[in-house]
């Protein structure tokens, strides 16, 4: 067990949102539309902005669906963007695809829940 030690200690470490871009492991399997039962989404759960494209060779899409309906059944604000390309691991860098304006998105986003001032 941690002592606290100064006011630091007494203030929640439950982040105040979340960005989660093209996630993976949330299913059970690829055959079941099951969130994983490691996965624990309760009504505390921050705020979650997903973001994924349908040709991420890597994880489905199923992993952004399948959290988005367990924080909407948790009554968790969340927020879902899904684009046609984009792959996996596209980051921060430009490209010609409409994906690359998630920070944007974002952004409007974290001013809509009044996360930041706008």
């Amino acid at each position: 067990m941690y002592t606290a030690v100064d006011a630091a200690d007494q203030e929640s470490c439950r982040p105040d949102f979340a960005v989660a871009l093209y996630p993976g492991h949330l299913l059970i399997s690829h055959d079941k539309f099951e969130l994983n039962s490691d996965i624990h989404v309760t009504r505390n759960t921050p705020p979650t902005f997903l973001l994924q494209a349908e040709n991420d060779n890597v994880d489905s899409v199923s992993n952004s669906l399948v959290y988005s309906i367990a924080l909407k059944n948790a009554g968790v604000p969340a927020e879902l963007h899904l684009y046609a390309e984009g792959g996996h691991a596209f980051g921060l860098r430009r490209t010609k695809l409409p994906i690359t304006a998630w920070p944007q998105l974002v952004e409007t986003w974290l001013k809509t829940m009044e996360m930041i001032p706008d």
